[in-house]
């Protein structure tokens, strides 16, 4: 066995981290700048405390045997999960959704915390099972452990933080060796229940008229009828296909099954959702559909976005945010603020640091020994992907609002010390990757 050394330290992946989290801390600075050069926010303040104690943490977590970690991540996952369900009743509301628990401005947001918790039961349970993650009722009890916290935090309710679990078990199960068509079926099912939600609502808004054939997807009086008749049909279909094994048989399961759990998924999605919540699909579609209110920040951000050009107006010299025309702009509209004071050329160092973390967390996949790390590492990097993705792209007007923030950038100390947690995993990994 090789020892480790320091020289076989992630010194890139670190130092990717340590940029953004200068740059987050600058922005979150000028997030607080009035026009006239006033402060009117010590959040920086907070970041920079945050930031420190989550270095600390990132330290604390590379120290530590990750073959400990799997161990207790049983423990870590129901501690979660504990939280995660007393957090609806006893937890502070904050933009519509009760995530927080704390006293004062002192509190977390256990949501993100159990995006860690998962991935490392996840990761435990799916390299227990080895191949037998191709058996469909080994797969489903996989997909459960992510739908619980899935299911948990709806309630609060937080959209946005929710569909962040769905490309970690995708990513995770992936590579773990999980049949293509579940895979397949999954996102199929889950794109499908988003489409027919959103369908009879964008006829209603845009096209301008009241729905009609597509009302059918959200009337639950209509809707009943033909949800009884697709569960005929996969019931039916099972039943040939286990009684005659035929295979056609199993591609119409297959195909009533989705239809069947994609109506089923829109019709709650309708129903649970808040009005705020479903503006966000239509102003998507169409921010002029309400101007002055839902469409407000995607119109402001896409300004502010687009007037920065490609060198941006200079640091501290933004408008709109100065203006305070941008809500939640130290947050969920921080990449908003980058993109008007250093333009283009800021954007894509962002990119470029995020895509390193990407990368190298990509080539400590491929050369860890270890199953467990390996799986732990791909939840990891599904989750760095799609908060970068869905954030930016919610910046620049092509992804829906979802209050997703943009890891180490976004002001808050729970989505920070999530994000420094991780990369701390990471670094675990490679500094472990030839035996502990």
């Amino acid at each position: 066995m090789k020892r480790v050394s320091l020289f076989a330290f992630d010194f890139i992946l670190l130092g990717a981290t340590l940029i953004l989290l200068l740059v987050g801390i600058l922005f979150v600075y000028s997030s607080g700048m009035s026009f006239t050069g006033m402060q009117l926010s010590n959040e920086y303040v907070k970041q920079l405390i945050w930031a420190g104690s989550g270095l600390l943490l990132m330290t604390g977590v590379i120290l530590i045997d990750f073959h400990r970690l799997r161990r207790l991540s049983i423990y870590f996952y129901g501690f979660m999960v504990v939280l995660l369900l007393v957090t609806p009743f006893i937890g502070r509301e904050v933009h519509g959704a009760r995530s927080w628990i704390g006293v004062g401005e002192f509190g977390i947001q256990p949501s993100e915390f159990a995006k860690i918790s998962t991935i490392l039961f996840l990761a435990s349970y799916l390299t227990g099972i080895g191949k037998g993650i191709r058996e469909l009722p080994r797969f489903l009890l996989g997909l459960a452990i992510v739908v619980l916290p899935i299911g948990l935090i709806l309630l609060q309710p937080d959209m946005g933080t929710a569909l962040v679990y769905i490309p970690i078990f995708l990513f995770v199960a992936f590579i773990s060796g999980a049949k293509l068509r579940h895979l397949v079926f999954l996102t199929a099912a889950g794109l499908l229940t988003i489409i027919l939600a959103v369908l009879p609502l964008y006829e209603q808004w845009i096209v301008g008229r009241e729905a009609t054939l597509l009302s059918m997807f959200t009337d639950f009086q209509m809707a009943r009828y033909y949800l009884a008749a697709l569960l005929v049909i996969a019931l039916l279909s099972a039943w040939g296909f286990w009684g005659f094994k035929r295979r056609y048989f199993y591609w119409i399961l297959y195909v009533s099954s989705l239809l069947l759990l994609a109506n089923a998924g829109a019709l709650l999605v309708v129903r649970f959702l808040r009005d705020y919540q479903i503006m966000r699909f239509i102003v998507f579609l169409n921010p002029r559909i309400d101007p002055q209110g839902a469409g407000w920040n995607l119109i402001q951000s896409v300004t502010a976005v687009g007037s920065g050009g490609f060198m941006g107006k200079g640091f501290l010299q933004g408008t709109q945010s100065h203006y305070q025309f941008l809500p939640q702009q130290s947050t969920d509209f921080i990449f908003s603020i980058l993109a008007e004071e250093w333009g283009f050329l800021g954007g894509l160092l962002v990119f470029a640091l995020f895509l390193i973390i990407l990368l190298r967390g990509i080539r400590i996949l491929y050369i860890a020994r270890d199953e467990y790390a390996m799986r732990v590492g791909a939840g990891i990097v599904a989750m760095f992907f799609f908060h970068v993705i869905v954030n930016v792209g919610m910046a620049m007007g092509i992804m829906p609002i979802t209050g997703i923030p943009l890891f180490f950038l976004s002001y808050g100390g729970s989505s920070l010390w999530t994000g420094l947690i991780c990369i701390g995993l990471m670094l675990n990994f490679y500094f472990r990757r030839y035996g502990s």
